[in-house]
């Protein structure tokens, strides 16, 4: 799909179904529970009522399904992450886009989201772009490229037989 060809309403719904955003602030809404939160890009789709079930898969699978009926502000910050992480993935986009995805977690709990992460959007087999300042993030990437006030510079590192589109 030539997404430069769509109008602005279909560019929203281009994004709505097909990508998935994960925040580094999260973005969680503070009056929607966890199962809520998780289901709600199914829910602006029309999605049927296993949706539900779903979200409590998806909980599960980033090891919160016990924490689904509870609200944002009684999570911390790696339970919220992970929250973020399922609603991304649950309306199983073809392109996750993760800001800054361990930015605002301590390390151990970094590195705990981020090995979630990338095995979540390996096992369902989806393409990850991922920002980050940290550079022990690097050799976890299939492909590393450094931007420099605003443009592409070089390709850290990549996959055989990719390349660098200008």
């Amino acid at each position: 799909t030539d997404i430069t060809a769509l109008n602005e309403h279909q560019q929203t719904l281009f994004r709505r179904d097909h990508i998935g955003i994960i925040f580094q602030f999260f973005n969680l809404i503070p009056t929607l529970t966890v199962l809520e939160n998780v289901t709600l890009p199914c829910e602006l789709r029309g999605a049927g009522k296993d949706i539900a079930e779903q979200g409590r898969a998806l909980l599960e699978r980033v090891g919160l399904a016990n924490r689904a009926d509870a609200f944002p502000d009684k999570l911390s910050g790696g339970e919220q992450q992970r929250v973020a992480i399922a609603r991304a993935l649950i309306a199983e986009p073809t392109l996750v886009l993760a800001d800054e995805p361990t930015g605002n977690l301590d390390e151990e709990t970094g590195q705990s989201v981020l090995s979630l992460l990338l095995e979540l959007t390996r096992y369902v087999g989806k393409t990850l772009l991922m920002a980050t300042h940290n550079p022990e993030i690097v050799p976890l990437a299939d492909r590393v490229c450094r931007i420099h006030d605003g443009k592409l510079m070089v390709a850290v590192n990549q996959l055989p037989g990719t390349q660098i589109v200008r």
